[in-house]
Protein backbone atom coordinates (compact mmCIF):
# COMPACT_ATOMS: atom_id res chain seq x y z
CA UNK A 1 0.00 0.00 0.00
CA UNK A 2 1.08 3.64 -0.90
CA UNK A 3 1.29 5.83 1.81
CA UNK A 4 -1.10 8.84 1.30
CA UNK A 5 -1.09 11.63 4.22
CA UNK A 6 -2.70 15.16 4.04
CA UNK A 7 -2.04 18.24 6.91
CA UNK A 8 -5.40 19.89 7.29
CA UNK A 9 -5.83 23.02 8.34
CA UNK A 10 -8.65 25.58 8.35
CA UNK A 11 -7.46 28.91 7.32
CA UNK A 12 -9.21 30.73 10.89
CA UNK A 13 -5.77 31.78 12.38
CA UNK A 14 -1.99 31.81 11.75
CA UNK A 15 0.09 28.33 11.87
CA UNK A 16 0.76 27.58 15.44
CA UNK A 17 3.39 25.63 16.72
CA UNK A 18 0.74 22.92 17.58
CA UNK A 19 -0.25 23.15 13.91
CA UNK A 20 3.26 22.78 13.14
CA UNK A 21 4.13 20.07 15.00
CA UNK A 22 0.77 18.03 13.35
CA UNK A 23 2.27 19.46 10.08
CA UNK A 24 5.70 17.71 10.44
CA UNK A 25 4.55 14.46 11.76
CA UNK A 26 2.47 14.04 8.59
CA UNK A 27 4.80 15.10 6.79
CA UNK A 28 7.95 12.71 8.24
CA UNK A 29 5.49 9.77 8.09
CA UNK A 30 4.99 10.67 4.05
CA UNK A 31 8.66 10.46 3.62
CA UNK A 32 9.22 7.77 5.60
CA UNK A 33 7.42 5.20 3.41
CA UNK A 34 7.96 7.28 0.03
CA UNK A 35 4.41 8.31 0.11
CA UNK A 36 2.17 11.20 -0.88
CA UNK A 37 2.28 14.52 1.25
CA UNK A 38 -1.35 16.61 0.72
CA UNK A 39 -1.84 20.32 1.72
CA UNK A 40 -5.72 20.34 2.23
CA UNK A 41 -7.04 24.18 3.33
CA UNK A 42 -10.19 23.27 5.19
CA UNK A 43 -12.02 26.40 4.80
CA UNK A 44 -15.98 25.43 4.43
CA UNK A 45 -16.18 28.02 7.19
CA UNK A 46 -16.30 30.92 4.53
CA UNK A 47 -16.72 33.52 7.20
CA UNK A 48 -14.02 32.96 9.62
CA UNK A 49 -11.44 31.50 6.65
CA UNK A 50 -9.01 34.37 5.62
CA UNK A 51 -6.66 34.02 2.57
CA UNK A 52 -3.71 35.94 4.67
CA UNK A 53 -3.81 33.14 6.50
CA UNK A 54 -3.62 30.89 3.82
CA UNK A 55 -0.67 32.95 2.64
CA UNK A 56 0.79 32.56 6.39
CA UNK A 57 0.12 28.48 6.02
CA UNK A 58 1.85 27.80 2.75
CA UNK A 59 4.70 30.23 3.62
CA UNK A 60 5.52 28.85 6.75
CA UNK A 61 5.54 25.13 5.27
CA UNK A 62 8.20 26.32 2.65
CA UNK A 63 10.18 27.76 4.90
CA UNK A 64 10.68 24.83 6.81
CA UNK A 65 11.12 22.80 3.77
CA UNK A 66 7.92 21.02 4.55
CA UNK A 67 6.83 20.33 0.55
CA UNK A 68 3.86 18.93 -0.40
CA UNK A 69 3.05 16.73 -3.37
CA UNK A 70 -0.97 17.60 -3.91
CA UNK A 71 -3.03 20.70 -2.87
CA UNK A 72 -6.89 20.46 -2.55
CA UNK A 73 -9.24 23.30 -0.59
CA UNK A 74 -12.27 22.62 0.51
CA UNK A 75 -14.23 26.13 -1.06
CA UNK A 76 -13.81 24.37 -4.49
CA UNK A 77 -15.82 20.88 -3.81
CA UNK A 78 -19.19 21.75 -3.26
CA UNK A 79 -20.43 19.54 -5.91
CA UNK A 80 -18.64 16.49 -4.97
CA UNK A 81 -19.79 17.18 -1.19
CA UNK A 82 -23.35 17.61 -2.45
CA UNK A 83 -23.41 14.16 -4.25
CA UNK A 84 -21.97 12.23 -1.57
CA UNK A 85 -24.85 13.98 1.15
CA UNK A 86 -27.16 13.15 -0.82
CA UNK A 87 -26.00 9.38 -0.78
CA UNK A 88 -26.53 9.79 3.16
CA UNK A 89 -29.67 11.07 2.98
CA UNK A 90 -31.20 8.67 0.28
CA UNK A 91 -29.70 5.88 2.68
CA UNK A 92 -31.63 7.38 5.89
CA UNK A 93 -28.35 7.62 7.34
CA UNK A 94 -28.35 11.84 7.53
CA UNK A 95 -32.03 12.91 9.00
CA UNK A 96 -33.60 16.57 9.02
CA UNK A 97 -34.41 17.61 12.80
CA UNK A 98 -36.05 21.08 13.67
CA UNK A 99 -35.33 21.97 17.14
CA UNK A 100 -33.82 25.87 18.04
CA UNK A 101 -30.87 26.18 19.52
CA UNK A 102 -32.64 26.84 22.54
CA UNK A 103 -35.30 23.44 22.84
CA UNK A 104 -31.78 21.86 22.17
CA UNK A 105 -29.97 23.42 25.72
CA UNK A 106 -33.23 22.91 27.12
CA UNK A 107 -32.77 18.92 26.53
CA UNK A 108 -29.26 18.56 27.23
CA UNK A 109 -30.27 20.82 30.89
CA UNK A 110 -32.96 18.49 31.32
CA UNK A 111 -30.67 15.25 30.79
CA UNK A 112 -27.81 16.78 33.28
CA UNK A 113 -30.38 17.48 36.36
CA UNK A 114 -31.11 13.81 35.61
CA UNK A 115 -27.31 12.52 35.61
CA UNK A 116 -28.05 11.71 32.10
CA UNK A 117 -25.42 11.92 29.29
CA UNK A 118 -26.56 14.54 26.97
CA UNK A 119 -27.16 13.03 23.89
CA UNK A 120 -30.08 13.71 21.51
CA UNK A 121 -32.85 12.34 21.78
CA UNK A 122 -33.41 11.21 18.25
CA UNK A 123 -37.17 13.40 18.63
CA UNK A 124 -36.77 14.23 15.02
CA UNK A 125 -37.17 10.78 13.42
CA UNK A 126 -40.39 10.28 14.63
CA UNK A 127 -41.58 13.61 12.56
CA UNK A 128 -44.20 12.91 10.51
CA UNK A 129 -44.29 14.62 6.96
CA UNK A 130 -47.31 16.55 8.14
CA UNK A 131 -45.04 17.97 11.16
CA UNK A 132 -41.78 18.87 9.06
CA UNK A 133 -44.10 20.73 6.95
CA UNK A 134 -45.59 22.57 9.68
CA UNK A 135 -42.26 23.55 10.98
CA UNK A 136 -41.07 24.35 7.63
CA UNK A 137 -43.82 26.70 7.31
CA UNK A 138 -43.28 28.53 10.17
CA UNK A 139 -40.09 29.32 8.89
CA UNK A 140 -37.80 27.06 10.38
CA UNK A 141 -35.08 25.65 8.19
CA UNK A 142 -33.76 21.72 9.74
CA UNK A 143 -30.38 20.91 10.53
CA UNK A 144 -29.22 17.49 9.63
CA UNK A 145 -27.48 14.65 12.06
CA UNK A 146 -25.67 11.52 10.90
CA UNK A 147 -27.80 8.44 12.47
CA UNK A 148 -25.02 6.42 14.13
CA UNK A 149 -25.55 2.70 14.56
CA UNK A 150 -25.60 1.42 17.94
CA UNK A 151 -22.24 -0.94 17.40
CA UNK A 152 -19.12 -1.22 19.21
CA UNK A 153 -16.28 0.94 16.99
CA UNK A 154 -13.28 0.14 17.34
CA UNK A 155 -9.78 0.51 15.69
CA UNK A 156 -6.08 0.56 16.04
CA UNK A 157 -4.35 3.16 16.72
CA UNK A 158 -1.02 3.79 15.92
CA UNK A 159 -0.06 5.95 18.41
CA UNK A 160 -3.01 4.96 21.13
CA UNK A 161 -3.08 1.29 20.45
CA UNK A 162 -6.12 -0.06 20.64
CA UNK A 163 -9.55 2.63 20.83
CA UNK A 164 -13.18 1.42 21.47
CA UNK A 165 -16.43 3.79 21.34
CA UNK A 166 -20.20 2.69 21.31
CA UNK A 167 -22.54 4.14 19.38
CA UNK A 168 -25.25 4.22 21.44
CA UNK A 169 -22.64 6.32 23.93
CA UNK A 170 -22.47 8.94 21.15
CA UNK A 171 -24.61 11.74 20.32
CA UNK A 172 -25.68 12.00 16.23
CA UNK A 173 -23.63 14.58 15.46
CA UNK A 174 -24.98 17.55 13.26
CA UNK A 175 -23.40 17.52 9.63
CA UNK A 176 -25.19 19.96 8.00
CA UNK A 177 -26.02 23.40 9.27
CA UNK A 178 -29.85 25.09 8.72
CA UNK A 179 -27.56 27.37 5.80
CA UNK A 180 -27.45 24.33 4.02
CA UNK A 181 -23.59 24.39 4.88
CA UNK A 182 -21.97 21.36 5.61
CA UNK A 183 -19.60 20.84 8.65
CA UNK A 184 -16.08 20.00 8.31
CA UNK A 185 -16.87 16.55 9.56
CA UNK A 186 -18.83 15.07 6.30
CA UNK A 187 -16.54 17.53 4.07
CA UNK A 188 -13.32 15.91 5.86
CA UNK A 189 -14.39 12.20 5.36
CA UNK A 190 -15.32 12.63 1.74
CA UNK A 191 -12.44 14.48 1.01
CA UNK A 192 -10.31 11.37 2.45
CA UNK A 193 -12.32 8.78 0.72
CA UNK A 194 -11.82 10.72 -2.76
CA UNK A 195 -8.10 11.51 -2.20
CA UNK A 196 -7.07 8.10 -1.59
CA UNK A 197 -6.38 8.95 2.32
CA UNK A 198 -4.34 6.23 3.55
CA UNK A 199 -3.68 7.57 6.99
CA UNK A 200 -5.46 9.86 9.30
CA UNK A 201 -2.55 11.45 11.78
CA UNK A 202 -4.43 14.21 14.09
CA UNK A 203 -4.37 16.06 17.37
CA UNK A 204 -6.16 13.63 20.22
CA UNK A 205 -8.92 15.56 20.48
CA UNK A 206 -9.99 14.43 17.74
CA UNK A 207 -10.57 10.93 19.32
CA UNK A 208 -14.17 11.21 19.73
CA UNK A 209 -14.68 12.92 16.33
CA UNK A 210 -12.81 9.80 14.57
CA UNK A 211 -15.51 7.45 16.28
CA UNK A 212 -17.78 8.88 14.44
CA UNK A 213 -15.99 9.42 10.83
CA UNK A 214 -15.58 5.33 10.91
CA UNK A 215 -18.89 5.25 10.62
CA UNK A 216 -19.57 7.81 7.81
CA UNK A 217 -16.39 6.25 5.69
CA UNK A 218 -18.55 2.78 5.88
CA UNK A 219 -21.63 4.71 5.19
CA UNK A 220 -20.19 5.85 1.67
CA UNK A 221 -18.64 2.38 0.74
CA UNK A 222 -15.48 3.32 1.66
CA UNK A 223 -12.62 1.40 4.48
CA UNK A 224 -11.49 3.95 7.20
CA UNK A 225 -7.74 4.82 6.84
CA UNK A 226 -5.74 3.83 9.57
CA UNK A 227 -5.44 6.32 12.25
CA UNK A 228 -2.39 7.83 14.65
CA UNK A 229 -3.57 10.54 17.39
CA UNK A 230 -0.96 12.96 18.69
CA UNK A 231 -0.79 14.51 22.17
CA UNK A 232 -1.15 18.10 21.73
CA UNK A 233 1.70 20.42 23.16
CA UNK A 234 1.41 21.42 26.79
CA UNK A 235 3.11 24.90 28.02
CA UNK A 236 5.69 24.22 31.19
CA UNK A 237 2.92 24.24 33.66
CA UNK A 238 1.15 21.41 31.95
CA UNK A 239 -1.55 23.07 30.32
CA UNK A 240 -2.35 23.04 26.69
CA UNK A 241 -1.21 25.94 24.20
CA UNK A 242 -3.71 28.21 23.15
CA UNK A 243 -3.25 28.85 19.49
CA UNK A 244 -4.49 32.69 20.44
CA UNK A 245 -0.80 33.03 21.73
CA UNK A 246 0.83 35.59 19.61
CA UNK A 247 4.36 34.34 20.81
CA UNK A 248 3.86 30.85 19.12
CA UNK A 249 3.32 31.48 16.16
CA UNK A 250 5.48 30.07 13.23
CA UNK A 251 5.69 33.59 12.08
CA UNK A 252 6.49 35.42 14.98
CA UNK A 253 9.52 32.80 16.16
CA UNK A 254 10.55 33.27 12.40
CA UNK A 255 10.43 37.11 11.35
CA UNK A 256 10.46 38.83 15.01
CA UNK A 257 12.16 36.01 17.33
CA UNK A 258 14.61 34.64 14.40
CA UNK A 259 14.66 31.28 15.04
CA UNK A 260 16.36 28.95 12.61
CA UNK A 261 13.95 26.20 10.70
CA UNK A 262 15.82 23.75 11.83
CA UNK A 263 15.95 24.63 15.45
CA UNK A 264 11.91 24.13 15.48
CA UNK A 265 12.45 21.12 13.14
CA UNK A 266 14.61 19.65 16.07
CA UNK A 267 12.34 20.53 18.48
CA UNK A 268 9.12 19.24 17.03
CA UNK A 269 10.12 16.36 15.57
CA UNK A 270 11.36 14.81 18.60
CA UNK A 271 8.92 16.35 21.41
CA UNK A 272 6.92 13.91 22.87
CA UNK A 273 8.90 10.68 21.53
CA UNK A 274 11.43 8.51 23.20
CA UNK A 275 13.78 10.23 21.19
CA UNK A 276 16.33 12.50 22.99
CA UNK A 277 15.75 16.19 21.66
CA UNK A 278 18.82 17.24 20.03
CA UNK A 279 19.94 19.57 17.22
CA UNK A 280 19.54 18.22 13.70
CA UNK A 281 21.55 19.05 10.12
CA UNK A 282 18.33 18.71 8.11
CA UNK A 283 15.21 16.93 7.43
CA UNK A 284 16.20 13.81 6.34
CA UNK A 285 17.85 13.06 10.10
CA UNK A 286 14.14 13.53 11.14
CA UNK A 287 12.81 11.36 8.89
CA UNK A 288 15.51 9.19 9.80
CA UNK A 289 14.55 8.25 12.89
CA UNK A 290 10.71 8.63 13.03
CA UNK A 291 8.41 6.02 14.28
CA UNK A 292 4.76 6.01 15.82
CA UNK A 293 6.02 3.56 18.16
CA UNK A 294 8.41 6.48 19.82
CA UNK A 295 5.56 8.62 20.62
CA UNK A 296 4.09 8.69 24.17
CA UNK A 297 0.88 9.79 25.13
CA UNK A 298 1.84 12.25 27.99
CA UNK A 299 1.85 15.96 27.62
CA UNK A 300 4.82 16.84 25.66
CA UNK A 301 5.54 20.62 27.46
CA UNK A 302 6.95 23.41 24.99
CA UNK A 303 9.96 25.08 26.53
CA UNK A 304 11.09 28.19 24.50
CA UNK A 305 13.91 27.97 25.92
CA UNK A 306 14.98 24.86 25.27
CA UNK A 307 14.02 26.18 21.49
CA UNK A 308 16.29 28.85 22.18
CA UNK A 309 19.29 26.64 23.32
CA UNK A 310 18.86 24.21 20.41
CA UNK A 311 18.88 26.79 18.15
CA UNK A 312 21.94 28.22 19.35
CA UNK A 313 23.75 24.92 18.48
CA UNK A 314 22.06 24.45 15.29
CA UNK A 315 23.92 28.14 14.57
CA UNK A 316 27.28 26.97 15.96
CA UNK A 317 27.31 24.48 13.09
CA UNK A 318 26.94 26.88 10.03
CA UNK A 319 29.73 27.35 7.89
CA UNK A 320 29.88 31.13 6.79
CA UNK A 321 28.55 30.10 2.82
CA UNK A 322 25.84 29.19 5.06
CA UNK A 323 24.58 32.46 6.32
CA UNK A 324 26.71 35.08 4.07
CA UNK A 325 23.58 35.82 1.84
CA UNK A 326 21.04 36.20 5.19
CA UNK A 327 23.87 38.23 6.72
CA UNK A 328 23.81 40.79 4.01
CA UNK A 329 20.25 40.76 3.97
CA UNK A 330 20.73 42.16 7.77
CA UNK A 331 22.64 44.64 6.25
CA UNK A 332 26.24 43.51 7.64
CA UNK A 333 27.59 43.22 3.96
CA UNK A 334 31.31 43.82 5.74
CA UNK A 335 31.41 40.44 7.72
CA UNK A 336 33.97 37.98 6.63
CA UNK A 337 34.48 34.49 7.33
CA UNK A 338 37.15 35.48 9.75
CA UNK A 339 34.38 37.38 11.79
CA UNK A 340 32.24 34.90 11.82
CA UNK A 341 34.13 32.18 12.76
CA UNK A 342 35.03 34.11 16.15
CA UNK A 343 31.60 34.94 17.32
CA UNK A 344 29.52 31.91 16.21
CA UNK A 345 30.50 30.40 19.57
CA UNK A 346 28.54 33.07 21.21
CA UNK A 347 25.34 33.28 18.95
CA UNK A 348 21.85 32.12 20.41
CA UNK A 349 20.37 33.62 17.32
CA UNK A 350 21.76 35.01 14.26
CA UNK A 351 21.14 38.68 14.76
CA UNK A 352 23.22 38.15 17.98
CA UNK A 353 26.04 39.01 15.19
CA UNK A 354 24.96 42.40 15.12
CA UNK A 355 25.71 42.95 18.83
CA UNK A 356 29.43 41.60 18.07
CA UNK A 357 30.09 43.61 15.47
CA UNK A 358 29.44 46.41 17.67
CA UNK A 359 31.76 45.54 19.94
CA UNK A 360 34.33 44.54 17.56
CA UNK A 361 34.06 47.81 15.43
CA UNK A 362 32.35 50.28 17.77
CA UNK A 363 32.19 53.04 19.52
CA UNK A 364 32.18 50.37 23.03
CA UNK A 365 31.63 52.00 26.17
CA UNK A 366 35.35 50.20 27.80
CA UNK A 367 34.16 49.32 31.89
CA UNK A 368 37.25 50.11 33.64
CA UNK A 369 38.12 49.02 37.52
CA UNK A 370 41.59 49.33 37.88
CA UNK A 371 42.36 52.96 35.66
CA UNK A 372 46.43 52.15 36.95
CA UNK A 373 45.84 48.29 35.25
CA UNK A 374 44.58 49.85 32.49
CA UNK A 375 47.66 52.18 31.46
CA UNK A 376 50.00 49.47 31.59
CA UNK A 377 48.13 47.35 29.43
CA UNK A 378 48.01 49.77 27.13
CA UNK A 379 51.85 50.77 27.33
CA UNK A 380 52.35 47.16 26.71
CA UNK A 381 50.40 46.62 23.42
CA UNK A 382 51.77 44.78 20.73
CA UNK A 383 52.85 46.90 17.82
CA UNK A 384 50.36 45.78 14.27
CA UNK A 385 49.91 43.77 12.43
CA UNK A 386 48.05 41.27 15.13
CA UNK A 387 47.32 37.57 14.65
CA UNK A 388 46.03 34.96 16.41
CA UNK A 389 48.84 35.07 18.66
CA UNK A 390 49.08 38.91 19.60
CA UNK A 391 46.54 37.97 22.80
CA UNK A 392 48.72 35.52 24.33
CA UNK A 393 52.08 37.51 23.71
CA UNK A 394 50.15 40.73 25.33
CA UNK A 395 48.72 39.27 28.51
CA UNK A 396 52.47 37.18 28.75
CA UNK A 397 53.93 40.77 28.88
CA UNK A 398 51.24 42.16 31.40
CA UNK A 399 51.38 39.38 33.79
CA UNK A 400 55.19 39.66 34.00
CA UNK A 401 54.63 43.38 34.50
CA UNK A 402 51.76 43.45 37.06
CA UNK A 403 52.31 39.80 38.40
CA UNK A 404 48.60 39.26 38.14
CA UNK A 405 46.86 35.96 36.60
CA UNK A 406 43.53 34.25 35.83
CA UNK A 407 40.26 36.04 35.99
CA UNK A 408 42.19 39.54 37.75
CA UNK A 409 44.48 39.57 34.82
CA UNK A 410 42.01 38.53 31.86
CA UNK A 411 38.30 39.92 33.00
CA UNK A 412 39.48 43.76 33.00
CA UNK A 413 41.33 43.46 30.15
CA UNK A 414 38.02 41.97 28.84
CA UNK A 415 35.69 44.61 30.21
CA UNK A 416 37.98 47.13 29.32
CA UNK A 417 38.09 46.51 25.30
CA UNK A 418 34.98 44.75 25.32
CA UNK A 419 32.44 46.35 27.47
CA UNK A 420 31.04 43.01 28.40
CA UNK A 421 31.83 40.13 31.12
CA UNK A 422 31.47 36.87 28.42
CA UNK A 423 32.04 36.84 24.64
CA UNK A 424 33.78 35.26 21.82
CA UNK A 425 37.79 34.39 22.80
CA UNK A 426 40.00 37.86 22.45
CA UNK A 427 43.12 36.09 20.84
CA UNK A 428 40.40 35.61 18.15
CA UNK A 429 38.23 39.04 18.16
CA UNK A 430 41.38 41.25 18.97
CA UNK A 431 43.40 41.01 15.47
CA UNK A 432 39.45 41.85 14.72
CA UNK A 433 38.81 44.90 16.50
CA UNK A 434 42.20 46.16 15.72
CA UNK A 435 45.40 48.09 17.52
CA UNK A 436 44.11 51.24 17.15
CA UNK A 437 40.36 50.76 18.44
CA UNK A 438 41.34 48.64 21.46
CA UNK A 439 44.41 51.80 22.07
CA UNK A 440 41.64 54.06 22.18
CA UNK A 441 39.21 51.94 24.89
CA UNK A 442 42.18 51.27 26.90
CA UNK A 443 42.73 55.51 26.91
CA UNK A 444 39.75 55.99 27.81
CA UNK A 445 40.68 55.27 31.28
Amino acid sequence: MTVAVRFAPSPTGVLHVGSVRTALIVWLCARKHKGSFMLRIDDTDLVRSKEENVDDIMAGLKWLGLDWDSFARQRDRNDDYDKAIQKLKDSGRLYPCYETEEELALKRKVQLSRSLPPIYDREALSLTDEQKAKYEAEGRKPHWRFKLNHDPIIWQDLVRGHVEFHGKDMTDPVLIREDGRPLYHICSVIDDIDFGITHIVRGEDHVSNTASHVQMFEALGATPPQFAHVTLLGDMEGKKLSKRKGSFSLASLRDEVGIEPMAIISLMSRIGTSDPIEPLATLQDAVDSFDFSKFSRNLPKFDEDELYRLNAKILHRLEFADVKERLTSLGMTDVDEAFWLAVRPNLELLADIQDWWQVAKGPVTPVIEDPEFTRIAAELLPEAPWDSTTWEQWVSAIKAKTERKGKALFMPLRLSITGQEHGPELKELLPLIGRQRVLERLKAA
